[in-house]
């Protein structure tokens, strides 16, 4: 298992409960996930480490959950190496790794979505002057490359818009700033979906909500996610019918038909109104908050359904219930995020927390003092 956030962990916990036997191991890994896992004392940026792990330990199956490995092109080095890996390669990730090139793909295999231009930084008067004749507000900019879930300004105005531009074309965002997509507004109530994929079928998982917003009353600038639910009621048997039919049927077809088969997780980020969807975003991994609150509603062989998802063979019959009741994950973060924050306060009562029935804690950001305390 890659990575070492709380979706991660959420991971490692349902990766743990599968029937079959074998060893999990995690890198880099955090101190809860290393309740349920051995850790590879292994730098994930040096895939040549991480091939020679896996040779070494016989390693079966490759987790990868967050998207920069992704992007750097773990998974591609790992099948090179004939490893076995969950997790689209480096050209099917473009889905979410430049919003750029999602956009242009709906586009031209006709899925829904907003409106949008592209520009450069070098068009940053074009793109001002495209601002400028926009006749409503508010106006979504995004920075087109990765940005840790951050990179997406909502303005409110002209002026605002303007700002922003300047913002990311000023490296708010670093290098994912270096080209932005300017769409409209779609009005409607958020929802995420998660289709696990083998290139060409596919199997949902419960639909979610998660909340971005730093603040309460959907206040303050956006998070990479301050919680989430699952199910999400507004994700009825009727919307996700259309999902499948007009999001997730065609993203497969035309990714295979562009030769980058996608599998591994794709995360389809929408806006519904009315019973409509759109796509506000794709995403290539699961998404964080709302995997913690997805899973917990699972049932069923995670570590085979993985597997067979990598070996192009999908086995839907490895889950038996995607929504075993409800959950609801919030996130407890320090003060001031996602700016500049505090860092290293002691964390207690995570034992009388998990002491009630249904509660668990996911770790993200953790780490061990030399004292043994968090």
């Amino acid at each position: 298992l890659i990575g070492s956030g709380g979706r991660e962990h959420a991971l490692a916990l349902a990766l743990s409960r599968s029937p079959e036997p074998g060893t999990l191991y995690a890198a880099p890994a955090n101190p809860g996930i290393l309740t349920l896992a051995q850790h590879a004392d292994i730098s994930v940026t040096q895939h040549d480490s991480v091939v020679k792990f896996c040779k070494t330990h016989h390693i079966d199956l490759v987790v990868i959950g967050p998207e920069q490995p992704l992007e750097a092109g773990l998974s591609d080095d790992l099948r090179t190496e004939g490893i076995v890996v969950f997790g689209p390669s480096q050209r099917a990730a473009q889905l979410e790794t430049s919003k750029g090139f999602a956009k242009d793909f709906m586009a031209k295999y006709g899925i829904p979505t907003a409106a949008f231009r592209r520009f450069t930084s070098q068009q940053r008067d074009e793109a001002i002057a495209f601002v400028q004749e926009l006749k409503s507000t508010p106006i979504v900019l995004k920075a087109d490359g990765l940005a840790a879930g951050k990179g997406v300004i909502i303005a409110q105005s002209i002026a605002e818009a303007i700002d922003a531009l300047d913002e990311i074309f000023g490296g708010a965002f670093g290098a994912a700033g270096n080209e932005v997509v300017i769409e409209e507004f779609l009005h409607g109530e958020e929802a995420s979906v998660f289709a696990i994929c083998d290139g060409e079928r596919f199997i949902t998982l419960a639909p979610a909500q998660d909340h971005k917003r730093a603040l309460d009353n959907d206040e303050g600038k956006n998070t990479g996610g301050m919680g989430a639910f699952a199910p999400a009621a507004i994700v009825s048997d009727d919307v996700l019918a259309k999902v499948e039919q007009l999001v997730i049927k065609p993203t497969l077809a035309g990714m295979k038909q562009d030769g980058n088969p996608f599998s591994g997780c794709l995360f389809v980020g929408l806006m519904i109104d009315n019973g409509e969807p759109n796509v506000v975003e794709f995403n290539c991994r699961f998404g964080d908050p709302e995997t913690q609150a997805v899973l917990a509603v699972t049932e069923g062989d995670l570590a085979n359904l993985f597997l067979s998802s990598a070996l192009g063979n999908l086995r839907s019959d490895t889950i038996t219930n995607t929504r075993n009741g409800f959950a609801c994950n919030v996130v407890v973060a320090s003060g001031g995020y996602p700016d500049s924050y505090s860092k290293g306060y002691k964390i207690t009562g995570i034992e009388q927390a998990e002491a009630v029935n249904g509660v668990t804690v996911f770790h993200a950001g953790t780490s061990i003092s030399l004292s043994g305390t968090l």
